[in-house]
This record gives structure tokens, sequence and C-alpha cells, in this order.
């Protein structure tokens, strides 16, 4: 029997640069701080070893000292191994990466630069695939089908890439998605796809242990693996491992609706905020003067947040009559109001030229009343 984590895509050194520096910093961090937590998660478990199957770093080129301080931190605990493949990001082309790679690692990090098997315990061998660079254009798990192992070996295949499921249409690196039955594998662990899924009883796409995007709105997670012997069924349980919590969420609007109300449906507790980036697309129609009040609503709460977000391109403003008193109820300024209220009905751009300045309009008129 064997029992390890599957891990990838640690994407360790990347900077953010999207964001405040003071955030860029603990999102940085926060990438280094998932390997003590993937340790304290072996040694709770009881796992023999860890896998990562590539993108340890983010790119080809990382400091000296995120190179250094990765290998120390896996260090930590020399009764885990640790295996280490090449991802895309961080292939095998960048020969001075992978030279570092080896210099500065402990004993108990094993890196899977060849198609060679590495006996990882006994009888347990994991047979990995590093990627030769960003586009290899071809399959680098075939040759795991004439590894020369033992029948009687538990069989890991680790490697990178996407498999047909996820490749684009006649790319040719695609990874077979039945490669596990296909090479006689008990388990294939794969990296690149950064939420965690499975695609089938066999092979299975870790996610990323601490998310850095926004397109798969889950926790950072991990993977804890248990196979009984050779050509058992694995099995197989998620673990939670991220810091940060990126959340996309869609706030649908009525004419007429609470504000407050809305708003609230999607906020997480307070005590989660300040970990959590949250990205609003707000859509549908909305009175202008509910819309003032939206922003003002954001701007109470947005300070709560690591990061927060609101996308409104798709959220339409309506206007009445009585919107238009608040302006001016009669002479050049009530005429110009009424002037950009038609055209904008006619714009298809709901934020064209004449919505826009009508709401600036109106937003004027609400500060100095």
């Amino acid at each position: 029997m064997v029992r390890f984590i599957h891990t990838a895509d640690l994407h360790l050194g990347k900077r953010f640069g999207q964001f405040p520096e003071s955030l860029r910093g603990r999102l940085t961090e926060a990438r280094h701080q998932s390997i003590p937590i993937m340790s304290n998660l072996a040694r709770t478990h009881g796992a023999d070893f860890i896998l990562i199957a590539g993108d340890v770093f983010d790119t080809g080129t990382p400091s000296p000292s995120v190179i250094r301080q990765a290998m120390q931190a896996m260090s930590a605990d020399s009764e885990i191994k640790w295996i280490i493949i090449p991802g895309n990001h961080d292939s095998l082309s960048s020969d001075e990466l992978w030279r570092q790679v080896a210099n500065d690692r402990p004993q108990n990090v094993l890196l899977g630069l060849e198609n060679r098997p590495i006996e990882i315990a006994p009888a347990t061998v994991v047979l990995p695939a590093p990627c030769l660079n960003r586009r290899p254009g071809r399959d680098l798990t075939e040759w795991m089908s004439d590894a020369d192992i033992e029948s009687d070996s538990i069989c890991i295949g680790l490697a990178h890439g996407a498999v047909q499921s996820f490749g684009e249409d006649g790319a040719s690196e695609i990874i077979a998605p039945d490669r596990a039955q296909q090479s006689g594998l008990d388990y294939l662990a794969l990296g690149d796809w950064h939420g965690q899924i499975s695609i089938n009883d066999r092979t299975w796409y870790s996610g990323t242990p601490e998310p850095d995007r926004f397109k798969h709105s889950m926790p950072g997670k991990a993977l804890l693996v248990e196979i009984d012997g050779s050509r058992a069924m694995p099995a197989v349980r998620p673990l939670e491992t991220g810091s940060f919590n990126w959340q996309k969420k869609t706030m649908q609007f009525l004419s007429g609706e609470s504000i407050d109300e809305r708003l609230e449906e999607i906020l997480p507790e307070i005590s989660l905020r300040r970990s959590t980036l949250l990205q609003v697309a707000a859509e549908g129609r909305i009175r202008v003067r509910d819309r003032l009040l939206l922003e003002e609503a954001i701007g109470d709460v947005a300070p709560d947040f690591a990061s927060f977000e609101m996308r409104s391109e798709a959220l339409e403003t309506e206007y009445e009559i009585s919107d238009l008193d608040t302006i001016d109820q009669a002479g050049a300024l009530r005429q110009a109001a009424e002037r950009l209220m038609h055209e904008a009905g006619l714009d298809p751009d709901p934020h064209g030229v004449s919505a826009s300045a009508l709401s600036l309009l109106y937003t004027f008129s609400v500060e100095e009343s």
C-alpha cells in the first residue's frame, strides 16, 4: 500500500502585477507557504511522498532566492520525499533553472528530468514526463507504455499538460485521457489545469494549492491518494490548502430591487473577507438613483476585502421623469437632460456617451442638493 499527496502548479515567484504592492506581497508569500502546508498535510495523513506535476515555478527564470527558499522549505522534513517535474512554465529548456535546482536540492527532493522510472518506495515506481519546452508538439506520456518495470509494482505517472477534453483542436501535445489504461498505470497525476478535476478513476488534475485567478472560483486544493496494491483502484480525497479565496459572482438586477439585499446575498462572512479576492459582474437593469446607492454600498464594503472589483458593463441604467426632476424641473439644464435621455434610448451601447453624461449630470445634481 502507498499513500501520497498529488499537487501541481505552485507557480512560485508569480508577480501579480495587476494588484497593489501590499497585496502582491501577500499573494506571493501565500504561494511559498503552500510548501509547508503540503508537508503538514503529508505528516497529518501519513503520506510517504509528495508529487508536484509541473510548474513549480512561474517562469523559467525565477530569482535565485525563490529557488533556494523553495528547496529549503522542502528540506524542513527530511522524512517526506518530493518528486518534481518541469511544466510548461518552467520547462527543461530553462537549463540554468534546473541546474540551480539540482545544485540546491536537498536529498529528499527528487527530480524527474528524464523519461526514466524513479523507484520512490519498495515496489512503487513514478514515471515522469517532464515538459521539454512550452509547446512540445507530442504526447510526452507515450513512453510510459514501454517503461521497464516489475509487473507487481504500483506504477504512478506524473505529467503536465492538457488532455483531449481541454486541448485545442488538432493540438499534437495533448495527453491521451486514457493514458492510465493504455500504459497500465495505477494512477496518473496531472498538472496544468488549475481547477481540481477527475478525468477518470485513475487520472486526476490536482488543481493549484493556491489559486491565482478567478477562472475556477474554488479554494486551493491538493489530493491525498491511497493505492492498496498493484492494479488496485486508487482512493482519492481532496484536501483544502489555499490561504486566499478567489471568487467570481454575478449580481442580476431588476429595476426597483433592494440594493442592500442583493449585495448581501453575494458577500462572504466578514471574517473571510480579508483573504478574499472578489470580482462581481453586475447585469440587468437598474434605476439611476439605485446605481448611486450601489456605488456607495460597494465603497463601504470594498476595504474589507483583499481585492474587490465591480464590473458593470452589462448593467443598464433606467431613467424616469422623476429622475430628470432631480436634475432640473425646467430651463436649459432640463432640456439638456431630456435630450440626453432620448439619445441614450437610441444608443445600443448602455454605457454610451449620452448615458454616461446623463449619469454624471444626475450625480452632480444629487451632490448639490
